[in-house]
C-alpha cells in the first residue's frame, strides 16, 4: 500500500508474546494505552505501510500487548518484529491550545531570548518522573556546534511557534 497521506509513529510491535498471534508494543504515546484507542494501525512491514485492524490490547506487566486481524500464531506474529506502529496523522485528535504533539517540534529552530540561535531540536524524550528534555542539535546558522538538552518546561520555554518554525526559550548560550 503506497500512501501520500501523512503518518505519525505511534510506537513499535516488538516481538511476539504467546502462540496465538499476539505482539508486544512498545508505545510513545502518554498514556501508553492511548495507542490502544486507535482502531487501525499502519504497519511498516519491508520498508511498505500496511493497514491492519486492531482487534484488542491491554497492559501486561510494565507494557502493553496486542492481537492484530489476521496474525493467528506465533510465527505470524514474529515476522512483525520491529516494526514501527503509525496511524494517519490527520487521525490524530487536536492538541488542546498550548499543547503540541512531539513530532510537530522536531526540526524547528530554538532562540534563546538574546535572539540567539542556539540549533534545532533534534528529538524529544523523557528523561523519567514526567520529565520532557528537547534535544538541540546544532545548524546553519547557530552560535556554536554545541549539543543542548534543555527542560521543556513553562519556565524556560516561553513560546513554540509552529508557523514561524521556532521554539523561544529562556536559556543562556553557556549553559
Amino acid at each position: 500500500m503506497e500512501t501520500t497521506q501523512e503518518v505519525t509513529i505511534l510506537g513499535k510491535a516488538t516481538t511476539a508474546f504467546g502462540i496465538k498471534g499476539w505482539v508486544k508494543v512498545y508505545s510513545f504515546t502518554d498514556p501508553m494505552t492511548n495507542i490502544l484507542d486507535y482502531p487501525t494501525w499502519l504497519l511498516n512491514v519491508n520498508g511498505e505501510w500496511r493497514k491492519f485492524e486492531l482487534e484488542t490490547g491491554h497492559t501486561q506487566s510494565k507494557g502493553l500487548v496486542a492481537k492484530i486481524k489476521g496474525v493467528n500464531d506465533r510465527d505470524a506474529a514474529l515476522a512483525l518484529s520491529q516494526t514501527e506502529i503509525a496511524v494517519y496523522t490527520s487521525e490524530l485528535p487536536e492538541p488542546e491550545e498550548d499543547e503540541h504533539y512531539w513530532f510537530q517540534l522536531e526540526g524547528l529552530k530554538v532562540v534563546n531570548t538574546h535572539g540567539q540561535l542556539l540549533g534545532e531540536v533534534k528529538e524529544l524524550f523523557d528523561s523519567g518522573g514526567g520529565n520532557q528534555v528537547v534535544a538541540v542539535k546544532s545548524c546553519e546558522g547557530s552560535i556554536d556546534k554545541q549539543k543542548r538538552l534543555i527542560p521543556f518546561v513553562d519556565a524556560i520555554v516561553l513560546d513554540v511557534d509552529l508557523d514561524a518554525g521556532q521554539i523561544q526559550v529562556e536559556w543562556e548560550a553557556d549553559y
